[in-house]
């Protein structure tokens, strides 16, 4: 029967995030491929947060915490160490083409002062292996960004074995085979000693239960001030409403929610003009006393019907029928007047003078009847039959005058003429009747006036009628005087319906009106104001309401995300993972570790304690007093070695032994702490990889002097800042830090580097090399007093004296003192160390001189450390 392998943590937090808010599983996932969410990071979580929960515009999508965000554990138990870190781009400002190379087995220190592009490499590390808090990679900050993400090689060996290149890009998730090797800086540290009233023991995994409960509280602080926020952006108008809620408008208003839909608001503000109108009229008149507002409604009827009066009697005298009538009459006058014309002409065509019969010659015809029988000869019938004289030209008439004149009259009296005259005569009477009929432009002017006022519509429908009405008198007056067809232009629309429809609205306001008398009836008109008033301000609430409803909306989504910010299944999840992960056997493992590293200094123990906020409930207490405040008690350095106690303690318990990498593990740390830091890295380092970042150069001296004591294998690496940029891998350490061995291998390369000059007959050149070079083997001499003669018993600038090695100076000889006498100041004779002497010649050993001293610096320090290695 197959064994069932438990779950890890990483695998029980991902099924327990199954069946929580999409939002959640995310933040899971940035925790876990990135450590604890930064401000930007809670800032899109939150986003996410809302947009589960309906809020619209949101653009960041959901990723939900999967399998492949999990770091791996290699198959089968096996170990991985890394060989190399190679081809790194998008990173910082490292240099390209660079290879970072490791020790497969023991311990690599890589050195670099800051700005070396140290932080760099091991951000790398952090992202790409398993890291409590992996962080964020940014590209040079100084060149445009290269396109993609950060990559790099890594070439690893499976259980002693190399296998293919791993090429990792940075996609946010743990590489299967690379996440077996952990990584531990000052997050980590800070993971386990923080500034509580607690100490946490929480081993890998039991801190994301933690960070997602602090996820939920720092939303839930955003959250909270948002929602002060949107309280204090509602409207002042909803405490002192300007609207009657008794109204439809105001029964909206009254009850708007998140989810109300606005166009039945909108559709009450669409208001006809006699609406308005109605509104103007009970604004004004509910100022005033009912009845003597009900006596101006109803004057204003009449003013009304008497309006109505005048556009009827206009409509029927300029109707169709009575302007044909008169173009009849003006025709008919015309057509008869000229058929008598044409018998004037023919009966006086003979005459002299022209004319005769015309219109100007009847009226002086006519002119001299007048003349004849009312002055001249009052009681003579005209014409004159006697002796007479001509009223005309006052001469005596002759028979044959007299004949004409008879003739003449007797024309006026034939029927031709008779007709033409009784047409024009009735014409004429009709023109003058239809002229004295004017509009009276007053009476209609004031009473349109008074309409405009409320019912504009209709005013303009009255001027339009009374236009077209006067248009029909004019074009009837410019057709008499033509012989064409009378063509009129129609009636424009008649207000008659709207004006009869006016007057019974006043009438019925009027008796309203007489109702409003008493209060339930004033009540009445009251509410139908308010009621046409709240309609009339909906342009402006609208946009009050839209603002509201939107308000609403904010606050039910911010109120929906608070509901699910509870902490209490988080709880739940990390107390039962730390249950099940802290065994006691986990907890000796941690008691060990603390006594390797601290001795008696530190007395701590893992104790059972009640735990809140998604937070483990293991605490590191002290033994002597377990109420007291561990982070106040411990100091950095004891609180470096709890913190690496821990991260030592969760990996002991692993079924295999892949590489450990330190970023900077004693920043700060005094020489006490720091020396037992390196004791136990030496010593894991005989189980197991163990690779060291590092800028503290007594730490990097510590770990070389107790690899070589304890025979563990060591690589030494430095960075440095270059044209290329940082993140430049040298071998070994830089040359004021390097060993006396290295110094020796370096002197021996330059001095075949010089030979070649010295061959080439450059003179100068050769010159300079060979001054450097004694420059460097006299500093390498001083530096073979401090850490041969006097066995690094005291080193500049530290800040304590290693007495364990005090009985090695004893080894020192009389013969040892003078060889380092002699070359020193052969060294410091060829130095230019000031001007030289113009006496002086200037010349330098040759190649083979220069290879003989450095090989007497390299036997004198060996023969020293072989005779102190006896004393041991």
């Amino acid at each position: 029967m197959t064994k069932k392998i438990p779950k890890s943590v990483l695998e029980t937090i991902l099924d327990w995030s199954a069946d929580r808010s999409a939002w959640q599983r995310d933040a899971l996932r940035r925790i876990i491929t990135g450590g604890t969410p930064n401000e930007a990071g809670l800032g899109d979580i939150l986003a996410l947060c809302k947009k589960d929960y309906g809020a619209e515009g949101i653009t960041q999508d959901t990723v939900v915490l999967e399998a492949a965000h999990l770091p791996a554990s290699p198959p089968g138990g096996a170990s991985i160490a890394l060989t190399a870190l190679t081809d790194v781009l998008g990173v910082n400002q490292l240099a390209s083409a660079q290879t970072l190379a490791f020790n497969p087995s023991g311990l690599t220190i890589v050195y670099g002062p800051n700005g070396s592009g140290k932080s760099g490499y091991a951000r790398v590390l952090k992202r790409a292996c398993r890291a409590r808090k992996a962080g964020d990679i940014m590209p040079d900050a100084y060149n445009p960004a290269p396109a993609g993400k950060a990559t790099a090689n890594f070439a690893i060996l499976k259980d002693g074995a190399p296998v293919p290149v791993v090429a990792w890009t940075d996609d946010g998730k743990p590489d299967a085979v690379l996440s077996a090797i952990s990584v531990f800086d000052r997050d980590c540290g800070s993971v386990h000693v923080q500034e509580k009233n607690e100490v946490a023991f929480r081993p890998f995994g039991l801190d994301i239960p933690d960070d997602l409960a602090g996820v939920c509280l720092a939303l839930k602080q955003k959250l909270a001030a948002e929602e002060a926020q949107l309280k204090a952006r509602r409207d002042p108008v909803f405490e002192k409403p300007t609207w009657n809620a008794a109204t439809a408008v105001g029964a909206i208003m009254s009850s708007l929610a998140h989810n109300t839909g606005l166009g039945p608001l909108e559709k009450l503000g669409e208001m006809t003009e006699g609406e308005r109108a109605r509104l103007a009229r009970l604004e004004e008149d509910l100022l005033k006393n009912p009845v003597d507002a009900a006596a101006e409604q109803r004057q204003f009827a009449a003013s009304v019907r008497q309006l109505m009066g005048t556009l009827d009697r206009i409509a029927a005298g300029y109707a169709d029928e009575p302007l044909s009538r008169l173009k009849t009459l003006a025709d008919t006058a015309r057509d008869k007047r000229a058929a008598a014309d044409l018998a004037a002409r023919g009966a006086f065509d003979g005459l002299a003078i022209p004319g005769v019969g015309g219109e100007a010659w009847r009226a002086l015809w006519e002119a001299a009847r007048r003349y004849s029988e009312e002055v001249a000869y009052p009681a003579t019938p005209f014409p004159p039959v006697g002796d007479e004289s001509c009223v005309l030209c006052h001469q005596a008439l002759t028979p044959g005058t007299m004949a004409r004149l008879h003739s003449f009259e007797d024309f006026i009296k034939a029927d031709a003429e008779a007709q033409a005259a009784s047409a024009e005569r009735e014409f004429s009477g009709a023109v003058t009747a239809f002229k004295a009929r004017n509009l009276d432009v007053r009476l209609i002017a004031q009473a349109r006036r008074r309409i405009a006022v409320q019912h504009s519509a209709l005013a303009k429908t009255i001027l339009r009628f009374v236009a077209s009405a006067d248009l029909r008198r004019l074009k009837c007056l410019a057709a008499l005087n033509t012989t064409d067809a009378l063509v009129l232009p129609p009636f424009s629309s008649p207000p008659k319906a709207g004006l009869e429809k006016l007057e019974e609205e006043l009438l019925a306001y009027a008796a309203q009106l007489d109702e409003a008398a008493d209060a339930e009836g004033r009540d009445r008109l009251l509410l139908e104001r308010d009621a046409l008033k709240d309609r009339s301000a909906v342009p402006f609430l609208l946009d009050t309401a839209k603002k509201e409803t939107a308000r609403l909306g904010e606050l039910k989504v911010v109120n929906a995300c608070v509901a699910d910010l509870t902490t209490n299944s988080i709880t739940k999840l990390g107390n039962e993972i730390a249950d099940n992960v802290i065994t006691p056997k986990m907890r000796d493992q941690f008691q060990s570790e603390i006594v390797r590293l601290a001795a008696e200094k530190v007395r701590v123990e893992i104790v059972r304690s009640g735990g809140q906020y998604g937070s483990p409930n293991y605490q590191v207490r002290l033994f002597a007093n377990p109420k007291a405040k561990v982070h106040m008690v411990l100091s950095e350095g004891e609180q470096t070695c709890v913190a690496l106690a821990a991260f030592l303690t969760e990996l002991a318990t692993a079924p295999h032994k892949s590489a450990l990498v330190f970023d900077d593990p004693v920043t700060s740390l005094d020489h006490r702490w720091r020396d037992k830091v390196a004791d136990r890295l030496v010593e894991e380092a005989k189980a197991r990889q163990i690779i060291v970042f590092t800028h503290d150069m007594v730490f990097v001296n510590d770990l070389h002097d107790k690899s070589v004591r304890e025979s563990v294998p060591l690589k030494l690496v430095s960075l440095s800042r270059g044209p290329a940029g940082t993140g430049m891998v040298n071998e070994g350490l830089p040359w004021q830090h390097a060993s006396i061995r290295d110094r020796v291998d370096k002197l021996e390369k330059a001095a075949r580097e010089a030979r070649k000059l010295y061959d080439a007959n450059d003179d100068e050149g050769y010159r300079d090399a060979a001054v450097k070079i004694y420059d460097r083997l006299r500093a390498t001499w001083e530096r073979g007093l401090e850490d041969v003669a006097f066995a690094g018993v005291i080193h500049r600038h530290r800040d304590y004296i290693d007495t364990k090695n005090l009985l090695r100076v004893t080894a020192v000889e009389q013969s040892d003192v003078e060889v380092f006498r002699k070359n020193f100041k052969k060294c410091s004779d060829l130095v230019e160390a000031h001007d030289p002497s113009r006496a002086r010649d200037g010349t330098v050993p040759p190649p083979d001189d220069i290879l003989a001293d450095i090989t007497t610096l390299a036997d004198w320090a060996e023969a020293l450390r072989t005779r102190q290695n006896a004393l041991n």
